[in-house]
């Protein structure tokens, strides 16, 4: 599996970290590509002149799905990267860490 680090994208200071989704990377990928899949079943459901609530049902199915990757993000963000920048000493680094996720998880809750 690649490391991260080796294309330049680490999460934390230490030398060799690298992102927490990346023990994961092929689940993620296979989920979003279903999830894809679902977009373009949405348009050829709306193509087709599927009954509204039907297509409602599926984007809502959709939107279920992507929440669903977006938190286990999260989840490995906060066990991962914010983990790594508080072990590191750096407080500022840390912080910083912390307001991301604060700041990712106000963009879920909005949407």
């Amino acid at each position: 599996m690649p490391h991260a680090a080796a294309h330049g994208e680490t999460c934390g200071s230490e030398a060799g970290h690298h992102h927490g989704y990346i023990t994961a990377k092929d689940s993620y990928l296979r989920r979003l590509r279903r999830i894809e899949g679902q977009a373009r079943g949405l348009q050829r459901m709306v193509d087709e002149e599927k009954y509204c609530i039907d297509i409602l049902t599926q984007i809502s199915a959709m939107t279920k799905a992507l929440e669903s990757v977006a938190l286990e993000l999260l989840d490995d963000h906060m066990l991962h990267c914010v983990l790594a920048a508080a072990r590191s000493g750096d407080d500022a680094e840390a912080q910083q860490k912390i307001k991301e996720a604060s700041e990712a998880i106000r963009r879920l809750v909005r949407s």
